[in-house]
């Protein structure tokens, strides 16, 4: 089986992407950025979240800014509230994903008039389903915080939703993010882009120990290197694949990719 282009460049027009978010947007402010390049492959024509503009915190402040984002780019803008999904199927929360497939063939449906080629989740925070997976197989991308390529046996190591705790607690001496296709096992489609590393350097006085000890200071570290990984790690490699696969750089095949017509089975990996 030939590896198929993820994107097949069309020199009559850009790679249409769509950009999903669900809260501030700061991954999708640089994928925006990078589309007004002289050089870029693609332009994003649509911002979609599942977070309504209404929706605030406990301090009062917007929870999701798509619509602000969109406004100031002037992008299409298009928005299907989860909650007040889930609470018209009489639930408080979005927890059962039975009611997932129902949700996104909706998002499906709203999105389709733009001739989207590529959809970018940045900070969307809804798993997709198979209605999205379907219409846009291999042709949605997000970015993970941590190294998919550490694998415990068969299964990779750091997964879901806590990768930055678990590799600092584990004594990893760097962490680095990933770009990958969705699929339907969260945290399990093809490697693209890995990031350069971010190393792990704590403070004196501070070990694992004390950070297993105090919640408080544990919280703290976290944060503070999530934050370094996501200026150093996810916007640099989000903005990157998009302008790859706009490039036709990346193809696919049996689980492999291929860039520029090599397989490998970690994608790039930057030093």
């Amino acid at each position: 089986m030939d590896p198929t282009p993820i994107y097949l460049p069309n020199k009559n027009k850009l790679m249409h992407v769509a950009c999903f978010m669900s809260g501030s947007g700061s991954n999708v402010r640089r994928i925006i950025e990078k589309s007004k390049e002289v050089d870029s492959s693609y332009k994003v024509v649509l911002i979609f979240t599942d977070t309504g503009n209404d929706k605030v915190n406990k301090n009062g402040k917007r929870i999701c800014q798509a619509l602000q984002i969109a406004r100031e780019y002037e992008i299409s803008y298009e928005c299907i509230d989860i909650l007040d999904f889930y609470k018209d199927h009489g639930h408080s929360s979005k927890k059962d994903l039975s009611l997932r497939p129902e949700f996104d063939k909706l998002v499906v449906e709203r999105i389709e008039k733009y001739n989207i080629d590529l959809i970018v989740l940045g900070g969307y925070m809804s798993i997709t389903t198979e209605p999205i997976l379907t219409r846009y197989s291999s042709k949605i991308i997000n970015v993970h915080p941590a190294d998919l390529s550490i694998q415990i046996g068969e299964e990779r190591k750091y997964v879901g939703i806590h990768t930055v705790r678990d590799a600092i607690l584990e004594g990893e001496k760097e962490i680095s993010a990933t770009t990958h296709i969705v699929r339907e096992k969260v945290d399990h489609g093809e490697i693209l882009i890995i990031s350069k590393p971010v190393k792990i350097e704590l403070d004196n006085g501070i070990n694992i120990k004390k950070l297993k000890e105090s919640k408080q200071l544990l919280n703290e570290v976290v944060e503070q290197y999530q934050s370094k990984l996501k200026e150093n790690g996810d916007w640099i490699i989000l903005p990157l694949s998009a302008q790859m696969i706009g490039e036709g750089r990346f193809s696919l095949a049996k689980g492999l990719v291929y860039l520029d017509g090599k397989p490998t089975s970690h994608g790039l990996r930057l030093n």
